[in-house]
């Protein structure tokens, strides 16, 4: 009886190691890939990172840009280089301004900078946008004698004859005030400056060329520029007094010689 009972016990025992040696195996099997399982885990994460590797490769990158007041700095420091390649990038703002609302076009223009203010006029640049005190690229150019930045205005684009110097003249004026020949006879040929504006004083190109200058021989030529290009000579200024109530007072005799011939 004792040993019946010892036998079904080791019976018992036998049974359940079996059970749990087959359980161990089978959860072997469900943790444990096998080579193949594994190579194409493998290749799958391979494609897959391929794949996340093509699409940035070949997403566009973004335009080159640059910091806002680049371009002021690259036209100040007068270089041409850095100014064509910021010019290049499309969503710079070329006609950005510095404290004194000067554009880089303006501030070319002061250097008489000619490469770079033709950059800037190719590339679209404001030649009216006026700074604090009035001035434009087109209205400097044409009073401080800036010839061939005045020239290539006028070939790429239109000057706004409607906006005028801290004066109230335009560009005609002062630049044969100031005696600078070659740009009163550029805008007597443009043709679009009006040759008998008057500005806040008055003062025609024709009156101010007698008025406020010494009737040296360059002014002597500008008048005579004046009068074929067709200023009328008996406009008066605010005074009441024509170019030749200034001739005859200040003692002009080849200015007023050239007044009474036209």
């Amino acid at each position: 009886m004792i040993k019946k009972k010892l036998l079904t016990k080791v019976s018992l025992i036998t049974l359940f190691l079996i059970i749990l040696s087959a359980c161990q195996v089978k959860k072997t099997d469900q943790t444990m890939p096998t080579k193949e399982s594994t190579a194409m885990t493998k290749e799958e994460n391979s494609t897959n990172q391929s794949s996340e590797t093509v699409e940035i490769n070949s997403s566009e990158l973004p335009n080159k840009s640059f910091a806002e007041g680049s371009l002021i700095q690259a036209v100040r420091e007068n270089d041409l280089k850095q100014v064509q390649e910021i010019l290049k990038d499309d969503n710079y703002k070329i006609d950005e301004v510095d404290t004194q609302d000067e554009t880089p076009l303006l501030i070319a223009t002061h250097q008489n900078s000619i490469e770079i203010a033709k950059s800037l006029i190719d590339a679209g640049a404001d030649i009216n946008k006026q700074d604090t005190i009035s001035d434009s690229p087109y209205l400097y150019a044409g009073a401080q004698g800036k010839t061939e930045i005045l020239r290539y205005m006028l070939e790429k684009q239109v000057p706004d004859q409607q906006k005028v110097n801290r004066f109230g003249g335009n560009a005609l004026i002062p630049a044969a005030e100031k005696g600078h020949l070659d740009n009163v006879n550029i805008l007597l040929k443009d043709g679009r400056s009006n040759v008998d504006h008057q500005n806040n004083y008055g003062y025609t190109a024709l009156i101010e060329a007698v008025a406020l200058t010494d009737g040296s021989s360059i002014y002597q030529q500008i008048v005579k520029a004046l009068l074929e290009g067709g200023a009328d000579k008996t406009l008066k200024d605010n005074t009441g007094r024509t170019a030749e109530d200034y001739a005859r007072s200040l003692g002009y005799s080849e200015i007023l010689t050239s007044l009474n011939e036209y």
